[in-house]
């Protein structure tokens, strides 16, 4: 099964990392408020990073370094993606 990395921009320009299955589902959930209370205080939102990994050990992982990154690292990825 794979599993995604995603980075959101907020309206705030605050960034959100988190990871999913199916990537347009969890979007949607995220539109209409009913997935992390982050973003459904920083609506609306842009997808701005997409990363597949093989399986949710590997995407948890990776999640976590991104949320550990300094906000200037993260915008290095996105300008590399």
């Amino acid at each position: 099964m794979r599993f995604f990395v995603y980075i959101l921009k907020c309206r705030d320009n605050s960034l959100y990392t988190g990871i999913c299955i199916d990537v347009r589902k969890r979007m949607e959930v995220h539109m209409k408020g009913k997935g992390s209370k982050y973003v459904r205080t920083r609506r609306p939102f842009r997808l701005v990073h997409l990363e597949e990994h093989e399986n949710k050990s590997q995407a948890l992982k990776r999640e976590h370094e991104i949320k550990q990154m300094p906000r200037y690292e993260k915008l290095a990825i996105l300008n590399h993606s």
